[in-house]
C-alpha cells in the first residue's frame, strides 16, 4: 500500500468556497463519476431490455422495472465510485486526470463522501430489491469486488488490478437482466463475459497513456510493470479472446453477428495498422478512442436489432 499522505483534512466541514471554479454540482458529478455512471446505464438497459424481449414481456408494460432497475444500479455504482474516491484520496493528488478531485482539493470533506457512498449503495440496493432478490445480490456482488477486491486489495499490489476490476465492471447487464428474469439466461452470462473481456484492453490503452501517472503514484498497471511491448501483446490477446463471443448471440440475428465481427476485427487491424506509429502513447490513444465507440455501438445495437 501507499505510504503517501491523505491531503485531505478530515477536521474540514462540508465544501469550501474559493477553491478552484468547481460548482458545487460539478463536484458532486465527479465525486460518483458520472461518466462511468452514465456508461454502465446503457449495458443495464441493454440486459434488462434484451430479458424483457425474449421473456416475451412488452416493455411498456415494465416501466417500473426499467425504472427501478436503472435508478438502483446508478445508485450503487455512484456509491461505489464515491467510496474509491474517498480510498484513494491519498494517491490522486499525484495523478494528472485525479487531482483535481474534490476529495483531493479539500471541497468537500472525507466522512460526508463515505456516508454518501454508503447511502448510496444502500438506497439502491433497495430499488434494486424491488425487481428481484437476485438483482439486489448481483449489485451487491458488484460493490465488493469493486470496493474490496479492486480498490482495497489488488490495485495498488497485483499487475493484475485491472482483471480483478473487470468483474464489476461487467456486473451491469447482469443486474439488467436479473431485474427481469433471476434464473440469467446464457445471453446474459454472454453480456457479462463480452464486457468482462471489452475492459482489459480499454484499460491497458488508458494505462499506457497515463503510465508515469500510474508510476509516480505506485500503482502496479501492466505497462508500469512489463512495459509498453508486453501491454500491446496483451491488448491483442484480449481483443482476439473477443472474436467468438458474438456466437453465443446468435438469436440476435445474422446482421448483428456480421456488426459485431466486423467490430472484432476492425479493432484488430486498427491496432496493427497503428504499429507502424513510432509513438505508443498515439497507438495507445487510438486503441482507447476505438474501444469506447466499440462497447457504445454493440450494446445499441443490441437493441435496435431486436425492434427490426
Amino acid at each position: 500500500m501507499s505510504n503517501s499522505k491523505a491531503v485531505v483534512d478530515d477536521s474540514q466541514s462540508g465544501l469550501k468556497p474559493g477553491i478552484g471554479d468547481s460548482s458545487v454540482l460539478k463536484d458532486f458529478l465527479a465525486l460518483i463519476k458520472i461518466g462511468i455512471v452514465n456508461s454502465n446505464l446503457i449495458t443495464t438497459f441493454t440486459g434488462v431490455w434484451l430479458a424483457l424481449h425474449f421473456t416475451g414481456n412488452r416493455f411498456l408494460d415494465n416501466l417500473h422495472i426499467v425504472f427501478f432497475v436503472l435508478i438502483g444500479s446508478s445508485l450503487i455504482i455512484a456509491g461505489s465510485c464515491s467510496l474509491n474516491n474517498y480510498i484513494d484520496r491519498d494517491i490522486d493528488h499525484l495523478m494528472e486526470r485525479t487531482k483535481a478531485r474534490p476529495t483531493v482539493t479539500g471541497k468537500v470533506q472525507p466522512g460526508k463522501v463515505a456516508t454518501l457512498g454508503l447511502a448510496f449503495i444502500g438506497i439502491g440496493t433497495v430499488f434494486l430489491a424491488f425487481t428481484t432478490a437476485t438483482a439486489a445480490v448481483i449489485g451487491l456482488i458488484g460493490v465488493f469486488s469493486y470496493v474490496v477486491l479492486y480498490t482495497m486489495w489488488s490495485k495498488r499490489q497485483y499487475v493484475s488490478n485491472t482483471i480483478v476490476g473487470s468483474v464489476s465492471g461487467a456486473v451491469p447487464p447482469l443486474i439488467g437482466w436479473a431485474a427481469v428474469d433471476g434464473n440469467l439466461d446464457i445471453l446474459a452470462w454472454s453480456l457479462f463475459l463480452i464486457m468482462f473481456v471489452w475492459q482489459p484492453p480499454h484499460f491497458y490503452a488508458l494505462a499506457m497513456r497515463r503510465v508515469e501517472e500510474y508510476r509516480a503514484a505506485g500503482i502496479p498497471m501492466l505497462p508500469v510493470i512489463k512495459g509498453f511491448k508486453a501491454t500491446k501483446r496483451s491488448i491483442f490477446l484480449w481483443v482476439s479472446a473477443l472474436l467468438p463471443l458474438p456466437f453465443l448471440l446468435t438469436s440476435l440475428g445474422l446482421p448483428f453477428l456480421v456488426l459485431a465481427s466486423a467490430l472484432n476485427i476492425g479493432w484488430l487491424v486498427i491496432g496493427i495498422y497503428g504499429l507502424k506509429f513510432k509513438d505508443d502513447i498515439k497507438w495507445a490513444k487510438m486503441m482507447f478512442i476505438y474501444s469506447l465507440q466499440y462497447l457504445t455501438i454493440l450494446f445499441v445495437a443490441m437493441v435496435i436489432v431486436t425492434l427490426v
